[in-house]
């Protein structure tokens, strides 16, 4: 596994994005980070995210880890974490067009907005670096 600095970029990527899922929970049971008004049914779905969430944030950050070490066990764990952050991506934003969030206030589409692409693009970028290998 050949280590320049463009190498970097994804696993540092995958520590920042592992954590920041990780801040989002803490924030959405400490400060709130619901929208206003949120649609009936925001909450439960919600609340059916932070278990696979935490799976995934680990995986996210054990596999930068990994890869910044150079350990071949990086690659696996990075497309184990890709297809993830691929599918609750767009699980997220199919709900969110569904129930009207992205439509909530400009806020609600640009915050929303920007974590359903990063986690859709990132994974999809992940598996085009790694899938080869």
């Amino acid at each position: 596994m050949k280590q320049n600095k463009e190498s970097k970029v994804i696993p540092v990527l995958e520590i920042v994005t592992g954590a920041g899922i990780i801040l989002f929970w803490v924030g959405f049971f400490t400060v709130g980070l619901a929208p206003e008004p949120a649609p009936e049914c925001y909450f439960t779905f919600e609340h059916a995210f932070p278990p696979p969430d935490i799976i995934l944030s680990v995986t996210l950050i054990a596999s930068g880890i990994l890869l910044i070490k150079k350990s071949r066990a990086g690659i696996k764990l990075s497309l184990v974490s890709a297809g993830a952050l691929v599918f609750i991506g767009t699980l997220d934003m199919s709900f969110n067009i569904q129930n009207g969030v992205y439509l909530v206030s400009p806020v609600e589409l640009i915050t929303n907005g920007f974590i359903n692409l990063w986690c859709i693009g990132f994974g999809l970028t992940i598996i085009l670096r790694f899938w080869r290998e």
